[in-house]
């Protein structure tokens, strides 16, 4: 009988334990090989946004943009919208100087970024700050509304843009999407729905109206100002005078626009 028993020993199968001891070892072999394609798909799809990006904004710095994503979302709301695009030689260049003076006076000193209007905005606890560059970015490439994350990428999609486009075609763009009144988009359809001129004809006293109406037209009038937009042009138009004689408009103004 022992020696039955014996033999019967030793024809057992192997131990289960052995078998476990094995699959444990190919865990993290596996948890490993799954954390790298992790790691490798995250790494393609952020070189591929910012391929695109990049594509996208050097596309634009010689294209003009059909159109924008609010420029859009506004016409169909409105069933069309008014926007005839014109190059910056064909605009008066005191609509260029009133709305740099207006919106960033510091346009030609910095990169994209205005780091000191950011840190006097952040000690008073109020909103603002937003460069022409980063306007653009907006306006242009991504939609209207407050949101940190909208914020977050207007930061880094800005010095993208800085570092492809001139400061000119900055400005350019600029004056051609911006929202002049509701469905009016650019200064050439702006200057004819509020004064029935081209935008290479526009005075002092309007382009300083229109520029003033930034960033609510919708609130304002150029044609039919309040006291606020009156007195706002009047120091529009001491702002532009200042840029361009202490050269903070050079940089976006050509020698014949002087």
């Amino acid at each position: 009988m022992a020696e039955q028993s014996k033999a019967r020993a030793k024809g057992k199968k192997p131990a289960p334990k052995k078998k476990t001891a094995s699959k444990k070892q190919e865990q993290p072999g596996l948890i490993l090989r799954v954390r790298r394609f992790v790691r490798r798909s995250v790494m393609w799809a952020v070189l591929g946004v910012a391929g695109f990006v990049v594509l996208w904004t050097a596309l634009y710095a010689v294209i003009n943009p059909p159109t924008t994503p609010y420029m859009f979302s506004e016409s169909r709301r409105l069933d069309g919208i008014a926007q005839d695009w014109v190059p910056l030689e064909e605009i008066a260049p005191v609509m260029a100087r009133a709305v740099v003076a207006a919106e960033d006076a510091n346009f030609c000193l910095h990169w994209g970024l205005d780091v000191n209007a950011i840190q006097r905005a952040v000690d008073n606890g109020v909103g603002g700050a937003s460069t022409i560059s980063q306007q653009v970015v907006k306006n242009v490439f991504l939609w209207h509304g407050r949101s940190w994350a909208r914020k977050a990428i207007e930061a880094l999609w800005t010095p993208v843009t800085e570092a492809l486009w001139s400061k000119r075609r900055i400005v350019e763009l600029y004056l051609n999407v911006a929202e002049f009144d509701e469905g009016v988009f650019g200064v050439q359809a702006a200057a004819r729905h509020y004064f029935g001129v081209d935008a290479a004809d526009l005075t002092r006293r309007q382009a300083a109206r229109l520029a003033a109406i930034l960033p609510a037209p919708k609130d304002r009038s150029a044609s039919n100002p309040s006291t606020f937009t009156r007195n706002r042009a009047a120091s529009i138009l001491s702002g532009a005078d200042t840029i361009a004689a202490d050269g903070r408009a050079d940089c976006f103004e050509n020698a014949a626009d002087r």
